[in-house]
């Protein structure tokens, strides 16, 4: 955006203020400014100057539209927001590393005195941090080439704060294997995968997460801490002395005072932190002992050159803000102090507010106001008046927009079109040619300098565009074009976030799984057996009665983990017993005959005639321009797929599935703007009439440009407004109607209805149910469920029932700041207060109906200016209704509840959620309950609280390490999405299918559905060969080369499923990749497995060693001909003997060659003959 930039340079107030900042002037003065000119006159400056720039502003949400704003003028390198501080001054036992993040990369960029754009609230400047020489001191730096010792290097990351996990998921965290050190920094997009040759750094590589392969070469990194207070053994022993001196004088204190149970309560918890202290440990509210471990702590600006420029965005608000900062956090550790919950030192993590700004005006400081008036506590010393209009909106009116360039084309304006998205750019340009107005994209002429009267279009965003009078330019932004900004996404690819929900398969000692012939077992792990003097790998099964199976690693795919409901384990199979088979035969014959019904129902609808809807018209093109956000790829899959079953004869019933959030309304709303383009009626039937006003309002604002006549339906209308309704419905003058089970009844007539749309149809009653089936009969019908589906069920159901799923979160789009912390009335207060302040709302979970009301009295004791209100399942759904439209209109601050939240509900205004005993909730409850806040564009704040016991149960501990886990999307976010994704395929399937699917495992039942669908499609299934090898060779995984259990079945399973020579190529790679030069057993292994694949695609029964012998014997369906075997002797110089030509015998001589050698020998000879097959097929 060079030209663009350029411009500024030609206001004469600018080139002043330039000027004025090369001669070391102070104070400097610039009104007249606002919105997204402050970002572009900032980028501006920097292109001038050499020195970094802090820009400060009143709170977070300006900070981030300034960095946001900003990002379209300059790289993203050069640009960087810093959050406050996520320290809460509460017992933490856990919290999202988000802020911690961001906050620690900006420290590592100016500790490199990278020259750049820092942005930042001013209450991020409050709390101070480690001196600048701590930073460096824990920072490592490791070049390929260095001698360095592994040992040390791990023992520095400890004391660093990273955690040692044997498989790195999350930042923070690293992982040793052999010689191989893999470390995953907070600041890096990637983590590092450093190989050492003894104490040599041999490789330093990047690599994927998700797949654990290497992507990159570096020669360089830089790790610095992940945490902001780190500390070493020594420092920790001293500070506990400290603490335990200051802890004595408050504990005298208080027993003076007559308050020995606050003096108790102080000490229990001091104590056990100077304990943990005095042992040289890390934990999470080790921080709030920042000055006890550093008597001296610094601030941000101590990172910063000596010669920086700080810029107050809008001066007289930032004081305001720094004053009730401070006030707020005096408050805060006023009382907790006379609650006995902290010491009096823990407050000196804070600065003197005054302090920071006698600092900033020790520098070149410039002021941005709209207005001419300085705050007080400022002073100018020179003034500049920069001349900039907003720009007026055009609400997706081209004409309008045309007129408005033609004027100012006139006036010889320089005209910048932002359009959000690329594809948006092309329609703008086509547009405007039509009205005779000739625009370019920006890429074509980025080079040249901007003329006046060029229109320039640019797929980018801006929170406001602006009239530049003074040097004739206007940048119009797709928030004026369109009525609405595109929402843009961090240009920074973030993993996990926007990470697809993938099957997980992760099989743990103790899980239950199931065994094709078998049934289902318990899994005791991989054993290592000696079988005639050679070792191999099995998998152990126990089974009913206690009996054994030992299942070769290569038949891994006979296995499959048991996935039922996570309350009642499963009930073990007797080993050689009928039990197991009855229940696969009658769970098959119900699979078969849902089969029958799906496919009859299939065929019935294709024979039914419906109406084909036209192609898209431009006003559809128009109305998918006004969508504020970018498209995932899986929701613009199924647009296309809704349009086309749309725009065929055949009537549409398509399911759309997609978790709340991820974009499946959007898509409802382009079907139903489809349908009415086409004088068609929609009706939206949706199960409450909470969701009916959520989708009411939704529709009316999207619609609002278009001459679309919206109207919605449920208890809470009149009998006078619903005659009304009806009456217009019926003639034709309510284009899209939107209501509950009300629009079932008999009284209401459609003039045309062409598209049902059903929101969560497994919901409504059978009564219900049942009429709807009568409405489908011939018009399109699009159902949508929040219900997550597994992939693996879409694909068994492939063309018996049409279904769409979107699995790609809106990336990066509503952090949530999470916190796993101990229950504590002080900390429930600060945080509803907080979110009060701002005008939001807060979810308040507590998952006891008994006593709800109770907890909801309490909580009016302890925030007295709250409107609480309660809601549970087990009230009247009047009455529920009622309490929850009450809280979406916001009648009540606070929603005490039950889980009943967990589904459905969009409250954008409700960004705080605090959970009670959150250790007694399973973790997709947890996952979905979180998703209701972090739904605008405001900071969310999710705090997962437990009550402390004395002793906590070995369960609650577990479930607790879940939980912290979950604050990373470790793991356990993957366990709740498959738990999920299971109860999702029990709502598709219905309750005695998801009763069978109970019994045999979801794994084996998908297998079966999908084979019985093939069957009655009359799809012949090949008989699959299985071929049996076995060789006198070691081929197993020690536990020294993958120590990790779990991965190690994982790579049994890639070896065992591989299809071609390429896949296990690619896994020998992955391996030594990941875990460093491969042992001869597990190359072995390896070889085995590409004889494995060579022989099932030959058709080869088996391949068995018998001394120095093989022999190779070929499967009845081979189509060896006695041409081939002839060939075949020729090409191996007679040193093959055939035997039989019917499902013939070959035998190979060893001729000496052993172990891998032999095996060697064996895979070329059997890619020979895989040639040779080649040939004599072409022939």
């Amino acid at each position: 955006m060079e030209q663009i930039l350029k411009t500024a340079e030609e206001i004469p107030e600018f080139q002043k203020l330039i000027k004025d900042l090369n001669r070391q002037m102070s104070n400097l003065f610039a009104y007249g400014v606002s919105d997204s000119q402050r970002s572009y006159l900032i980028a501006a400056l920097k292109k001038k100057i050499t020195s970094q720039i802090l820009v400060i502003t009143a709170d977070s949400l300006e900070a981030k539209k300034i960095t946001e704003d900003l990002l379209l003028f300059m790289d993203p390198e050069e640009v960087a927001f810093f959050p406050a501080s996520s320290v809460l001054p509460y017992e933490i036992a856990a919290k999202s590393t988000e802020f911690t993040a961001k906050r620690l990369k900006v420290m590592e960029n100016l500790l490199m005195k990278k020259s750049m754009v820092v942005v930042a609230p001013v209450q991020a400047l409050l709390t101070k941090v480690l001196s600048p020489e701590i930073m460096k001191k824990f920072t490592l730096t490791i070049r390929v080439g260095d001698t360095a010792s592994m040992e040390e290097i791990v023992s520095k990351l400890s004391v660093m704060g990273y955690e040692r996990r044997e498989i790195i998921e999350a930042q923070g965290q690293f992982a040793v294997r052999g010689g191989i050190l893999d470390i995953y920094p907070l600041t890096h997009e990637y983590p590092y995968r450093i190989e050492f040759f003894d104490e040599e750094v041999d490789s330093i590589r990047e690599f994927l997460p998700e797949d654990q392969r290497s992507i990159n070469k570096l020669d360089k990194i830089f790790i610095t801490p992940a945490r902001e207070i780190v500390y070493d053994e020594e420092t920790a022993k001293k500070a506990s002395v400290a603490i335990a001196e200051e802890l004595k004088e408050r504990v005298d204190l208080f027993n003076s005072l007559g308050h020995p149970k606050i003096a108790e309560h102080l000490s229990e918890k001091v104590e056990e932190h100077i304990g943990r202290l005095a042992d040289g440990l890390f934990f999470e509210s080790s921080e709030l002992y920042a000055s006890h471990l550093y008597p001296k702590l610094y601030t941000i600006l101590d990172y910063f050159e000596s010669h920086f420029v700080p810029i107050l965005i809008e001066p007289a608000r930032i004081a305001e803000a720094q004053k009730n900062t401070a006030f707020e956090v005096q408050e805060t550790y006023k009382g907790l102090l006379e609650k006995g919950e902290i010491l009096a030192s823990q407050a000196n993590i804070y600065c003197d507010p005054f302090e920071i700004l006698d600092e900033l005006k020790q520098q070149r400081i410039v002021y941005f106001s709209i207005l001419p008036k300085l705050h007080p506590e400022f002073e100018a010393r020179s003034l500049y008046s920069f001349q900039f209009q907003s720009i007026p909106s055009f609400y997706g009116k081209l004409d309008l927009l045309a007129e408005e360039i033609t004027r100012l084309k006139r006036k010889n304006y320089r005209i910048v079109l932002l359009s959000g998205t690329k594809e948006r750019a092309e329609h703008l340009i086509k547009n405007l040619r039509d009205r005779d107005i000739q625009a370019v994209l920006y890429e074509e002429i980025k080079e040249e300098p901007l003329k006046p009267g060029n229109v320039v279009v640019v797929p980018a965003s801006l929170e406001h565009g602006f009239d530049n009078l003074a040097v004739r330019l206007a940048i119009i932004s797709d928030s004026e074009i369109y009525g609405k900004s595109t929402k843009r996404q961090g240009r920074t690819k973030v993993k996990t976030k926007g990470q697809r929900l993938t099957d997980f398969r992760d099989l743990n000692v103790g899980d239950y799984v199931v065994h094709i012939t078998h049934g289902i077992g318990k899994y005791l792990g991989i054993e290592s057996l000696e079988v005639a003097g050679h070792i191999k790998d099995y998998f152990a099964l126990m089974y009913a009665g206690g009996d054994k199976l030992y299942v070769p690693t290569n038949q891994v795919e006979l296995i499959q983990k048991y996935v039922g409901n996570d309350d009642t384990p499963p009930k073990l199979n007797k080993l050689g017993g009928s039990e197991w088979n009855k229940i696969k035969k009658k769970a098959k014959d119900s699979i078969k005959q849902m089969a029958e019904e799906l496919i009859n129902l299939y065929a019935a609808r294709e024979s039914v005639e419906g109406f084909a809807f036209s192609p898209d018209s431009p006003w559809q093109k128009e109305f998918q321009d006004m969508f504020p956000y970018e498209e995932t790829p899986d929701q613009l899959a199924a647009i296309e797929e809704v349009k086309r079953d749309m725009e065929s004869s055949k009537p549409m019933d398509r399911l759309l599935c997609g978790d709340v959030g991820y974009g499946k309304t959007e898509v409802a709303m382009r079907a139903a703007f489809k349908a009415v383009m086409d004088s068609k009626q929609v009706a939206v039937l949706v199960p409450t009439t909470i969701l009916a006003e959520q989708h009411y309002h939704t529709f009316l604002e999207r619609f609002k440009l278009f001459p679309v006549k919206i109207e919605s339906i449920s208890r809470f209308k009149s009998p006078t407004e619903q005659k009304q309704i009806l009456r217009k419905l019926k003639t034709g003058e309510i284009d899209i109607i939107i209501g509950t089970h009300r629009l079932l009844q008999k009284d209401v007539k459609f003039k045309d209805l062409g598209l049902l749309i059903i929101d969560e149809e497994q919901r409504f009653g059978v009564s219900h149910k049942e009429r709807i089936k009568q409405l489908k009969k011939n018009i399109d019908v699009l159902t949508l469920t929040a219900t997550p589906i597994p992939r693996t069920l879409h694909m068994a159901m492939s063309g018996l029932r049409d279904m769409s799923i979107i699995e790609t979160p809106p990336e990066d789009r509503f952090p949530i700041q999470t916190y796993v912390v101990e229950y504590n009335e002080s900390l429930i207060r600060d945080a509803i207060m907080r979110e009060l302040s701002r005008g939001g709302q807060v979810y308040y979970v507590y998952n006891r109906v008994q006593s709800i009301h109770e907890e909801a009295q309490k909580l009016k004791q302890l925030v007295p200016e709250a409107r609480i209100a309660v809601a549970h399942g087990q009230m009247n759904e009047d009455e529920l209704e009622e309490i929850m439209l009450g809280f979406y209109d916001h009648d009540y601050d606070v929603l005490v509840c039950t889980t009943i939240i967990e589904s459905g509900l969009d409250i954008p205004n409700a960004n705080t959620l605090i959970v009670t005993s959150a250790d007694r909730l399973g973790l997709s409850q947890l996952y979905q309950l979180r998703g209701r806040v972090g739904r605008s564009n405001r900071q969310a704040f999710a705090y997962l609280t437990y009550k402390k016991d004395k002793v906590l149960s070995e369960a609650a501990e577990k479930r607790l390490s879940a939980i912290r886990e979950f604050t990373e999307f470790g793991s356990g976010f993957k366990i709740a999405l498959k738990d999920l994704e299971i109860r999702g395929a029990g709502n598709i399937l219905g309750a005695e299918q998801h009763g069978h699917m109970m019994a045999i495992g979801y794994d084996l039942y998908t297998k079966l559905l999908a084979a019985a669908i093939k069957e009655l499609k009359g799809e012949k299934e090949e008989e699959e060969i299985r071929p049996t090898l076995e060789f006198d060779v070691n081929a197993y995984i020690s536990d020294e080369y993958i120590t990790n259990a779990s991965v190690k079945m994982e790579i049994y399973r890639k070896m065992a499923t591989a299809e071609t020579l390429g896949e296990i190529d690619d896994l020998e790679e992955e391996i030594e990749d990941r875990f460093g030069d491969i042992p001869e057993a597990t190359r072995n292994l390896i070889i085995i497995s590409k004889l494995r694949v060579l022989a099932t695609k030959l058709k080869i029964a088996s391949i068995i060693q018998q001394g120095e012998v093989i022999n190779i014997k070929f499967h009845e369906s081979s189509q060896l001909t006695p041409e081939m075997l002839f060939r075949l002797k020729t090409m191996m110089a007679n040193q093959v003997n055939i035997i039989g030509t019917e499902n013939p015998t070959i035998t190979i001589k060893t001729r000496g060659n052993q172990g891998t050698k032999m095996l060697l020998r064996l895979q070329k000879v059997l890619q020979d003959m895989d040639a040779m097959q080649q040939v004599c097929d072409v022939v």
